[in-house]
């Protein structure tokens, strides 16, 4: 038999590869398709010892997983512990493998970005990667096989990290893909259920579930179908979650649902304290409280910690600096940004908080990105405004035109992404016919899982734990 290799170009796979013909052949012959470029020692490796099986090599620029429509993943969740925890020893090599994966994403868009960053005072990461990722699409478009050299495109790219958002990762979102993947086990995508008549079955909730793609963004009081996942989310979801949802919606977007002003945010606090909700809950609650006064002292927090029993796990809680986020007071850096108004959006009384990401989103569009907060690490050839109007000298691109009308702005963040980002992104480009949204991180974000990870950056890296999953509370 013959085989096909799809595989990244890592000294892993080549290994494994080179194994398969070193000594026993297992396949008459090989086609090995790489997703990025293969370096040269592992090149000649390979040439060194199955050079007579491989029949077809080809670097096809494809490192990233398309998870949606406008939605793509690096597939790294390891990338996190490797870019926060302060005993990382592979920093530099994964912001290195994530920008050459990104690059590979650019190339398959066919766009050579202009490339700007978010500026944090206290954090050097977007600068570093930006930096990084503009080389690396240098390089990769020198390396042009036509022989020409690629120019930029009409396409933008904003990098940002996790913690210019912390709030939304935490909220209990009430849209169904957010809901169902913050309240029920779902594993790779799959929703396993029992059936009515008893029988095991389950649902991959992907692009080729119709109903999943139209409901997915709407909000949970909307819709009628995918009847049994919306029963099992509404089952956790009881009179209690909807008081923790007010709760953490004041605290989140600083007033309650009559537009008056949180003054006193422990008043809001306290009553989720005093109720019995799950550990989990009572952490993310805590830290949204935290977040609204942009950190607190020492002596409430050790209050909180004491009242939330986790005197041992304090990590949940004070490990969230690794990311700039200002956990304790006096704190140096200011990160109250002004938000865009929305007081005239309808919104449902338990989903008034917007994404950071879209207030970005929507400013890149319309070319309002302060310079100061946003350097350039490359522009665009004509000012960028997200309508797809270029300067009359460049020269048009058909192809490019007749495919969409307008520019792409990609956004990637260090660190992971929420379903609430995710879906803003499908919000933007709805209301923005002229330009294609499309977002992208290092992985996917759950609450859970994003605790377990802030946590888990004061371990060695051999220390593992889980926080209490679930909670039907």
């Amino acid at each position: 038999m013959k085989a096909i290799y799809f595989m990244s170009p890592t000294a892993k796979c080549v290994e494994s590869f080179i194994a398969d013909f070193k000594t026993n052949p297992k396949y008459k012959a090989a086609y090995v398709y790489f997703t990025d470029y293969c370096p040269d020692d592992l090149f000649n490796n390979m040439k060194l010892y199955c050079s007579k099986y491989i029949r077809v090599c080809k670097e096809i620029n494809m490192n990233f997983m398309p998870l949606e429509a406008q939605v793509f993943s690096c597939d790294n969740p390891g990338a996190f512990k490797s870019i926060y925890s302060p005993k990382s020893q592979d920093k530099q090599k994964t912001l290195e493998e994530l920008a050459d994966q990104l690059v590979t994403l650019c190339a398959t868009l066919d766009e050579y970005p202009g490339v700007r960053y978010k500026k944090e005072s206290n954090m050097e990461n977007t600068k570093i990667f930006a930096e990084l990722v503009d080389k690396k699409l240098a390089r990769h478009y020198e390396l042009d096989d036509s022989g020409t050299k690629k120019g930029k495109t009409q396409a933008q790219l904003l990098i940002l990290e996790r913690g210019f958002d912390p709030v939304s990762p935490l909220l209990h979102e009430l849209t169904y893909q957010a809901m169902a993947y913050d309240l029920i086990d779902i594993q790779n995508d799959t929703y396993k259920y029992k059936s009515k008549d008893g029988l095991e079955k389950q649902a991959i909730l992907n692009e080729d579930d119709m109903l999943w793609v139209k409901l997915r963004h709407k909000h949970i009081a909307e819709k009628t179908a995918h009847l049994q996942l919306a029963e099992d989310c509404m089952q956790c979801f009881s009179n209690n979650v909807e008081k923790l949802c007010k709760a953490e919606q004041d605290l989140a977007v600083g007033s309650d649902v009559d537009g008056l002003k949180v003054k006193d945010p422990m008043r809001t606090l306290l009553p989720v304290l005093l109720h019995p909700y799950s550990t989990q809950d009572k952490i993310r609650a805590v830290l949204l409280y935290i977040f609204s006064l942009g950190g607190t002292t020492d002596e409430n927090l050790s209050k909180l910690i004491q009242h939330v029993k986790i005197e041992d796990e304090r990590e949940f809680i004070l490990n969230w600096k690794e990311l700039g986020v200002p956990i304790i007071t006096p704190s140096f850096f200011s990160r109250k940004s002004s938000r865009r108004d929305r007081s005239q959006d309808e919104t449902y009384n338990l989903s008034r908080w917007t994404p950071v990401i879209k207030d970005v989103m929507e400013d890149a569009v319309e070319n309002k990105l302060d310079a100061k907060d946003w350097p350039h690490q490359s522009e665009c050839p004509a000012a960028w405004n997200g309508s797809g109007a270029v300067s009359a000298r460049q020269k048009s691109k058909t192809t490019q035109d007749e495919r969409r009308s307008g520019s792409r702005l990609i956004i990637f963040v260090l660190g992971g992404i929420c379903f609430s980002e995710m879906r803003s992104a499908y919000e933007v480009n709805q209301a923005v016919k002229s330009c294609e949204v499309i977002i992208g991180s290092s992985h996917i974000l759950t609450p859970t899982s994003l605790l377990n990870d802030i946590k888990a950056l004061s371990k060695g890296p051999m220390e593992t734990f889980t926080i209490e999953e679930r909670s039907n509370a």
